[in-house]
């Protein structure tokens, strides 16, 4: 799997979607931590190594809070320096705590009904490619196109990503849905022109203006005949 495909206005946060046009490309763009695996408990432990292994005396919840970014910004939002090796340490603490990875409940069910729907779905993740593509590939799932900060451009909040994904697909910023879990991927969303749901499930809470929330991935499957936004709260 790579950050290109690999197989085959923006409405604002909290607006109503107009009706699609029936030959539209439908489109729903995915984060993967705290909106498809639960990898907190992976997180960390990965972090803790790196405290232990670094000499840094920074808690779990501090790095926390600015997930959905790539992790070298991470690291400035935290005033630390010589990031490649902190992220080596963390990288290799990841891989070794994998294990600990779970699916939602009903993440994999409402993916694969949305995929018999005719919707696109993409992947837009911070998680570096390497540490993608397992999770990606026990959900069972042909996502489209994958972007990770492995390819070009800048990260979230960034609408980089966003964009580059609806290149892949050759889709409009109208006809795609975002679904996230942190301010960041908000931001990332309203800057992309695209429409954006709040994973309830997830790490984080959302920002001004109080965007769409779900707050189970099945309340999901209420989008599949509305396009991609709804009024109000989905619960």
């Amino acid at each position: 799997m790579s950050s290109r495909p690999t197989s085959s206005p923006a409405p604002t946060s909290g607006g109503t979607r107009r009706g699609l046009d029936a030959d539209a490309v439908r489109v729903l763009l995915l984060d993967l931590d705290g909106v498809l695996v639960d990898t907190r408990p992976v997180m960390k432990r990965a972090w803790r190594q790196v405290c232990e292994d670094h000499g840094l005396d920074v808690p779990f919840g501090e790095y926390e809070r600015h997930l959905g970014r790539p992790f070298a910004d991470i690291m400035q939002q935290l005033g630390l320096a010589d990031a490649e090796p902190i992220h080596q340490t963390y990288s290799k603490a990841s891989t070794a705590a994998s294990h600990l990875a779970r699916q939602f409940d009903g993440v994999m069910e409402v993916l694969h009904a949305f995929a018999a729907a005719d919707w696109r779905l993409g992947i837009v993740t911070s998680k570096p490619l390497a540490r993608a593509t397992p999770l990606l590939a026990q959900l069972g799932v042909p996502f489209a196109t994958v972007r990770t900060p492995n390819g070009i451009g800048r990260g979230k909040p960034a609408p980089d990503p966003i964009l580059l994904a609806l290149i892949d697909l050759g889709a409009d910023p109208a006809d795609a849905l975002y679904v996230g879990d942190m301010a960041v991927d908000q931001e990332a969303a309203r800057r992309a022109g695209v429409s954006y749901v709040h994973a309830g499930w997830g790490y984080g809470t959302p920002s001004s203006p109080a965007p769409v929330v779900a707050e189970s991935p099945k309340d999901l499957l209420r989008l599949m005949d509305t396009g991609p936004i709804l009024e109000g709260s989905l619960v």
